[in-house]
């Protein structure tokens, strides 16, 4: 028989008969005091004993807990105050990111061509000749908006980004459409307003038809595929994001006074950055940019989507572009700095006519300006829960 070492005897029994052997001790476990676990190390299986891991709350389908205008539509199961900052921080970091990779594009282009490298960049950069090269890049910057408020309500509030687009959510195309029609409409009035006032210069054709060029089939054809992302990219950024992160940010009780104070700051800021962006001004220019945008920001909270702002400026925007393709210069139209206190009655005669246009139109088409979920949502969400 051999003899046991005390190691032994703490591993082994002493008899062979299992119902005679002690119980075992408590394990020990590294970096504990009392034997037990603590915790364990992430993607472990929960095995009995061991406390089980922290889930993610799982939150409605519907993002937000009850019915919200467009402007508060940021404030879903997960809002905290401090998301509008980040998420105004990282639209900002987007936006200088696009800015580097335009100038990037600017080198390029110049480096490829044929000629000095330097008198190449000055070319394109030269403001008073606008190039389709400048002009599609501009336009592609300024659409590149999009994505980047997509990806800021998607990283930073959890969001999708048909969320941006209208409290449908979605682009409710049929509407697009009509608010385009509108626009049209809308723009008749204006012509008409401007027959009968004085000193509007802007309809002065004494210097004829412009010369049909490669150049200018080139801008043109530059202005009618990327005009529309450009439009709805400053919509999308201006009207949308901003928007909806200034009226959440401030609509932090359902007081009436707060509500009120949420919705027309929203109004009043996006409109003012929206003119101020659009550089160096006279004050007829910049007001004129300011009650475009305070009309615009209205008609959208009003009718709770994009489209009535997309559709305004794009018919805007190929209304500019096409008169000066046609009979002025698109250089001095995308370079005005200033225009006659007289521009102002056709700016509010066609603003009023289209706003007057849309509510109407809105009503009977039964456009809704609150966020609602399915009724499949609601049959989800009343489901009774297992036990």
């Amino acid at each position: 028989m051999t003899e046991q070492t005390p190691e032994d005897q703490g591993r082994h029994p002493q008899s062979s008969d299992p119902a005679s052997w002690p119980p075992p001790g408590p394990a020990t476990y590294p970096g504990t005091a009392s034997g037990g676990p603590q915790s364990y190390a992430p993607g472990a299986p929960p095995y009995a004993g061991f406390p089980t891991p922290a889930e993610e709350p799982e939150f409605p389908s519907h993002p937000h807990p009850e019915p919200l205008p467009y402007h508060l539509m940021l404030r879903n199961w997960t809002y905290v105050w401090w998301k509008p900052f980040a998420g105004l921080g990282l639209l900002l970091v987007l936006f200088l990111a696009v800015q580097f990779l335009v100038a990037g594009a600017f080198f390029v282009i110049a480096a490829f061509r044929a000629g000095s490298f330097l008198e190449n960049l000055e070319g394109l950069s030269d403001l008073s000749t606008i190039t389709p090269e400048f002009l599609l890049l501009l336009n592609l910057s300024l659409g590149a908006m999009i994505l980047a408020t997509w990806v800021t309500i998607r990283v930073v509030h959890r969001m999708r980004p048909r969320w941006l687009t209208s409290v449908a959510p979605k682009m409710r195309w049929r509407f697009f459409w009509v608010c385009v029609g509108l626009s049209v409409v809308a723009l008749l009035a204006q012509t008409g307003v401007s027959l009968v006032l004085p000193g509007n210069q802007e309809m002065d054709l004494d210097g004829g038809v412009n010369e049909f060029t490669v150049t200018t089939a080139a801008l043109a054809l530059t202005v009618l595929l990327t005009t529309p992302f450009q439009a709805a990219g400053e919509e999308f950024l201006f009207r949308g994001y901003l928007m909806q992160a200034i009226g959440s940010l401030l609509g932090f009780r359902s007081d009436r006074w707060v509500q009120f104070m949420a919705k027309w700051t929203a109004l009043l800021v996006t409109s003012f950055l929206f003119a101020l962006a659009h550089g160096a001004q006279n004050f007829p220019l910049f007001f004129d940019r300011f009650m475009f945008g305070m009309i615009a920001g209205w008609l959208i909270l009003h009718t709770g989507g994009l489209e009535v702002g997309i559709a305004m400026h794009i018919l805007n925007n190929f209304l500019a572009f096409g008169f000066a393709l046609t009979v002025g210069d698109i250089g001095e139209s995308l370079n005005v700095s200033e225009i006659s206190w007289w521009n102002i009655p056709l700016t509010l005669t066609q603003s009023v006519v289209y706003a007057l246009l849309v509510v109407l139109v809105a009503r009977r088409m039964g456009i809704e300006n609150r966020t609602r979920p399915t009724v499949a949502e609601v049959r989800r969400e009343l489901a009774p829960t297992a036990v």
